[in-house]
């Protein structure tokens, strides 16, 4: 069925929470799609639910309350989409055709929230930093004249501060990132931050703050929060990790400030919007000829090479670079990993849609024709790139290349075996050995 314009909003945030910006043609999760079907949304979200529930019960004996959130997906997923109102935008503007329908749904939907509830607090219990020494907390903290949605977990206070700088534009990792991380906090003190006009941060500000979503503004944000953290938690420096478009605010943050930090780690490194969408199509055929991939050739040839002059190029080529990279069942799983970690409630979800949308709006202009030296090419510190191996969203060539050509204090490329674009998340096992070899040294005894 296609969407009337009255659901603008709605649908909006639906094509964003499964990996699609109607306004931008693309984000680091998918490309456009004009239509949805109401079956296909269902399906779409029972899946992810119960595939990233699922993982978190099969070494605790939990299959009974697996079951039943399984069955229960299917009516949340009604709720969620078309049933509550403002659950994820405006509420429907016809009345419900039968008025005992919304009864039976809520009844439903009460049930699921209990064993979600129960999850939640299962997860808090099995995540909870209870050494002496641990720190967590979450808190809104003033950067850049607004309130701004931090989250710092660590097992020792005495481990190197990394920040953690999310992609998107507006896809934060708060919501979801709880377990992937737990194994870094032993060597790391992890601080989240929703960039401005994206999760919690864009739900305290509103979006009254779009005039102010910029790369200049949300690099100097970076820089106030890094500052901020060195006298909160008493840190001479601290180290950044940033992925894909948290990439190009932690590489300017590093020029500009290198005083700051102990070094830099970029990973689905964006290094230039000119080349990247050609880089990336023929790396996919490549691949597509190599594993003898038929349709994936019939479909990246019948678009042809980039540029293309609608979002049907876009929309192939992000469809195989996901299938390529395996990432397509992750990216659905953080839906499930969001209604199920500790403190969040659906709101995240809808704080994460909307933040795609408001954030792909006004970032996407302002990067998409981003080359190498807008980001630097001199930095005085240890820089640092962690590219999956096959990144076909930014091109693990182009970073290589871009490695290559700049000055550092210390510069040196990883490729993450079998990893994607994904790969600081799909591989983070990988990726936390490599932070620990080669980065975490840099910091220890400061």
């Amino acid at each position: 069925m296609a969407f009337a314009n009255d659901d603008r909003r709605n649908v909006d945030a639906l094509f964003v929470v499964f990996g699609k910006n109607p306004h931008t043609w693309r984000t680091k999760r998918g490309p456009l799609v004009k239509e949805m079907r109401i079956s296909s949304a269902i399906e779409a979200s029972l899946y992810p639910f119960v595939a990233a529930v699922y993982p978190l019960f099969r070494q605790q004996m939990w299959g009974a309350v697996v079951i039943r959130i399984a069955r229960l997906a299917a009516a949340c997923s009604l709720v969620l989409f078309f049933l509550i109102p403002g659950a994820l935008g405006h509420a429907p503007q016809e009345a419900p055709q039968s008025a005992a329908a919304p009864s039976a749904v809520d009844s439903e939907y009460g049930k699921l929230e209990k064993l979600l509830s129960f999850v939640r607090a299962r997860n808090a219990e099995q995540y909870a930093i209870l050494s002496p020494k641990g720190i967590d907390e979450g808190s809104f903290v003033k950067i850049g004249s607004i309130d701004q949605w931090i989250t710092i977990r660590g097992q020792d206070r005495d481990n190197p501060v990394m920040l953690f700088l999310h992609g998107g534009p507006g896809d934060v990792t708060n919501p979801w990132s709880f377990a992937l991380f737990a194994p870094w906090e032993k060597h790391f003190t992890v601080v989240q931050w929703d960039e401005r006009g994206a999760g919690r941060t864009l739900r305290k500000s509103g979006p009254a703050v779009a005039s102010t979503i910029t790369v200049d503004r949300m690099v100097q944000d970076g820089i106030e929060l890094a500052e901020y953290l060195r006298k909160h938690l008493g840190k001479e420096k601290i180290i950044i990790v940033g992925h894909s478009f948290g990439s190009i605010l932690g590489t300017r943050m590093a020029r500009a400030r290198p005083e700051l930090f102990y070094a830099y780690v970029g990973t689905g490194q964006v290094v230039d919007g000119t080349k990247n969408n050609s880089a990336t199509y023929d790396a996919l055929l490549q691949k597509a000829k190599a594993t003898g991939d038929q349709r994936a050739m019939d479909e990246l040839s019948r678009v042809g090479p980039p540029p293309w002059n609608s979002g049907e190029g876009y929309r192939v080529q992000h469809k195989w670079a996901n299938a390529f990279e395996n990432a397509d069942q992750f990216l659905d799983a953080t839906i499930g990993l969001t209604l199920v970690a500790p403190g969040n409630s659906v709101q995240d979800l809808n704080d994460s849609a909307d933040g795609q949308v408001l954030s792909g709006d006004r970032l996407w202009p302002q990067t998409n024709a981003i080359r190498p030296a807008d980001l630097g090419m001199e930095f005085s510190l240890p820089f640092f790139v962690f590219q999956g191996e096959e990144d076909f969203t930014t091109s693990t060539a182009l970073a290589r290349q871009y490695l290559e050509s700049i000055k550092a204090l210390h510069k040196q490329f990883v490729a993450i075996k079998g990893g994607g674009h994904f790969a600081v998340f799909m591989r983070s096992d990988q990726f936390l050995e490599e932070l620990v070899a080669r980065v975490r040294p840099l910091a220890i005894g400061h």
